[in-house]
């Protein structure tokens, strides 16, 4: 090494001696080749390994893949699309090339009904490409990025047309409206009353497919050249009338939702009920038959809301909980939002995780059912507990100073309390039947007449006595 100047001395000496070691021992590496490039592709991205520049990345993401691990513990098939895909992440895939067609159909309906060149729709959404590709956390940049952004473009606005022309003839079918207005046949194999009809379950489960969202803002710029201004509440409200919920709207409805999953889990949460935390709280739930045995009843609760629940005077009230075939996807793709997007909160995971410790055996849903807790369409209770067993998976235990948290502990202090079990017993062992009550005061008044007849039989004896 050569010499250090003289007039470097002291600290300046070490740190200069540290800069030319440094320099040196770099270019030594990038003469070897060993791992230069990825010493100088490190070094250039040290600039956004700053907490406000990820803050602002993770934002902007909305629509995510599920991880592997998740599809393997619980349904791998409920997060992806069996027919039409909306978005890139599984765009192309040979099973759902088939709607395509109508998808390139759905564009051509919508720009002769409106009269505008489809150049205008293009040109909306390419003012917003940019927003569109940041709500998707794992986009192929290859496929869909750079010379291929007109590729992206053109994906969105088929899919946006699509989406709108569906909800057209949603509508339609609900309002018994001839689809000859909108101008499609009547034997229309998709956008038809009776299409619809036929293909509304099978796409309305993809649409709320985690893998498988569309940013509103693309139906808002479309609905804009169309010449259709709609609120954001509007467009959420349709699209939930679409996807089969009462639009009883939650929190943030007035904002344009990040997707049709992202309003349908405001709307399944409904408004967040003021609470006050408390320090009580217990973890183990008793299941729904130690409830009843120890004098719990169950009422169903007037609203929809999973924030409806509560305990008082010895009564558990819970919303109805309907299981029907799409059950499970729903709830998974529900609570997948939740553990993926870093802003949701985690109110459907608690809510499973609550429910998953009432249902544990077969008995159990069935208590729930004759009591209008649950309403079973996939027949056997055997099948409510498999599900519940898949879901909890993907759940999470309350917090402590939740609302869930403190009915909990409410819950197990009620169960603890050896008197209440003692008069459920009774309550369950002779009052549940009438002829058994009818037995037990036959009984009592037999053993007064007794009583009585001895009491008679005695005192003159011993008055005489006297």
């Amino acid at each position: 090494m050569d010499k250090m100047p003289e007039h470097y001395s002291g600290g300046e000496a070490n740190e200069k001696l540290l800069e030319v070691s440094a320099g040196f021992g770099l270019s030594r590496i990038m003469e070897k080749g060993s791992c230069g490039s990825w010493v100088m592709e490190m070094e250039e991205m040290r600039a956004d390994a700053n907490p406000l520049v990820e803050s602002a990345r993770w934002s902007r993401h909305s629509i995510y893949r599920v991880p592997q691990f998740m599809k393997n513990m619980t349904n791998s098939e409920a997060y992806s699309p069996r027919f039409v895909s909306l978005g890139p992440l599984h765009h192309g895939e040979p099973h759902l090339l088939p709607m395509e067609e109508h998808k390139r159909r759905a564009v051509l309906h919508m720009v002769n009904r409106c009269g505008k060149p489809v150049q205008e729709f293009v040109a909306a959404i390419d003012e917003v490409a940019d927003e569109l590709q940041a709500a998707y956390s794992d986009l192929d940049d290859e496929k869909w990025r750079g010379a291929n952004k007109g590729r992206f473009v053109e994906m969105m606005v088929m899919d946006g047309c699509f989406l709108l022309e569906w909800l057209w003839s949603g509508l339609a079918a609900a309002l018994n409206v001839n689809v000859q207005a909108l101008d499609y046949a009547t034997n229309d194999p998709v956008f038809s009353v009776g299409g619809f009809n036929k293909l509304w379950a099978t796409i309305r489960r993809d649409m709320i497919a985690m893998e498988n969202q569309l940013p509103l803002v693309i139906l808002q710029k479309l609905l804009a050249v169309s010449g259709k201004f709609l609120k954001a509440r509007e467009i959420n409200g349709m699209l939930l009338a679409l996807s089969g919920v009462d639009p009883s709207f939650g929190e943030g409805m007035d904002e344009l939702g990040l997707h049709l999953l992202d309003i349908f889990h405001k709307s399944y949460c409904g408004t967040t009920p003021p609470w006050k935390p408390s320090d009580k709280h217990e973890t183990r739930m008793p299941c729904a038959v130690e409830q009843s045995e120890a004098g719990i009843q169950f009422r169903k609760s007037n609203m929809e809301n999973i924030h409806d629940v509560g305990f008082k005077n010895g009564v558990l009230s819970m919303p109805l909980f309907e299981v029907n075939d799409d059950t499970e996807a729903e709830l998974l793709n529900l609570m997948a939002f939740e553990w993926l997007h870093p802003d949701a909160n985690s109110y459907m995971r608690w809510y499973i995780a609550f429910v998953d410790k009432i249902i544990v055996s077969e008995r159990d849903a069935a208590l729930l059912r004759s009591q209008g807790i649950i309403a079973n369409m996939v027949g056997s209770d055997k099948k409510v507990v498999e599900m519940f067993n898949t879901l909890t998976k993907l759940a999470v235990a309350p917090e402590p100073d939740s609302k869930l948290g403190e009915v909990i502990w409410m819950v197990n202090s009620h169960c603890e309390k050896r008197r209440n079990k003692w008069r459920a017993s009774f309550m369950n062992t002779y009052l549940s039947n009438p002829w058994v009550f009818t037995s037990m005061v036959a009984a009592f008044i037999l053993l007064v007449v007794a009583l009585l007849q001895t009491v008679y039989t005695i005192v003159p004896f011993y008055t005489r006595k006297g």
